[in-house]
């Protein structure tokens, strides 16, 4: 009897096509995990902007007009709302309620909160007290990474008016009861404007409550 078999061709057309179907499915999953890598790293970036809006909101949704001591250690009385056009990386200083104690620490309920921008991040610092003692370095927290610029106005209750800067009228001399008010002062709301290297612009308003 004649063996039956398969003949060299065949053997190489049955080897090439298991090769073109390798490739094809090694190509869909490989492309499938760059997706699912690009998807996590979207996801996380989608996070930290949410996650430092929410911060932001909630700093800003606790403004206290409690004035504080300068952290330079000059003992100067600083306004409860801060915000300079010094050309600095410095954008805001304020102080701020309801920081939450669940721990039971020993330490105010209040505390003085900075915002800064380094290095292309936006950086949130606070200290443990609120009128912190000469050269105590702050705590830091990077909100945002990748931001290119940040601007910052405030709404003025009486004028109804934006300003890049707050105290719109900023006290000087000697601390008296009228300049006591000006430094207590709070603008009615705040915009803030972050201009990010793979997001654009994002603009949002915070309202400050009275």
């Amino acid at each position: 009897m004649r063996a039956r078999g398969f003949t060299l061709i065949e053997v190489v057309i049955a080897m090439f096509v298991a090769a073109i179907m390798f490739a094809i499915g090694y190509g869909a999953i490989n492309q499938a995990l760059v997706d699912r890598e690009a998807l996590n790293v979207s996801q996380a970036r989608v996070t930290e902007l949410q996650r430092g809006m929410r911060v932001i909101a909630q700093d800003f949704g606790q403004i206290s007009d409690r004035p504080a001591r300068d952290t330079s250690g000059t003992g100067q009385l600083m306004p409860a709302v801060n915000a300079t056009q010094a050309n600095n990386d410095i954008l805001l200083t304020f102080s701020r309620t309801g920081w939450s104690n669940p721990a039971g620490v020993q330490r105010p309920a209040e505390q003085r909160v900075r915002y800064r921008l380094i290095d292309g991040s936006f950086v949130r610092e606070h200290w443990l007290s609120l009128d912190p003692a000469l050269n105590v370095e702050p705590r830091q927290r990077v909100l945002w990474t990748r931001v290119k610029e940040v601007e910052i106005r405030y709404l003025d209750a009486l004028s109804r008016q934006w300003s890049k800067q707050w105290p719109v009228a900023a006290p000087a001399g000697a601390v008296t009861p009228a300049t006591v008010k000006l430094l207590m002062l709070r603008p009615l709301a705040i915009e803030v404007t972050v201009v990010f290297e793979d997001w654009g612009r994002i603009q949002r308003l915070f309202e400050v409550p009275t």
